[in-house]
């Protein structure tokens, strides 16, 4: 528990960071997963539309200090690689 105001508030911001960061990262794993499931079903029209839904949710993951901007791009590059193998 913290014993000085600063320390609490501190405490508070961390908090919902936390939560907003684990509601970012879940969405995006969750659209990750449904891009996966298109690509080894072979269907490239709707692989090609959740490929542009799971690009804006990892860029908007690593705008803020939930993943990194270079790991954000090494996926999106992956995901874009395996996209255009369909």
């Amino acid at each position: 528990m913290a014993n000085h105001k600063s320390a609490a508030k501190r405490a508070r911001q961390n908090t919902k960071r936390r939560a907003n960061n684990r509601m970012k990262k879940s969405a995006m794993r969750t659209a990750v997963k449904k891009l996966d499931k298109a690509i080894s079903e072979g269907n490239k029209e709707m692989a090609l539309t959740l490929y542009t839904k799971a690009q804006s949710l990892l860029s908007k993951v690593s705008k803020c200090s939930a993943m990194n901007k270079k790991t954000a791009a090494r996926l999106t590059s992956r995901l874009a690689a395996r996209v255009n193998k369909v």
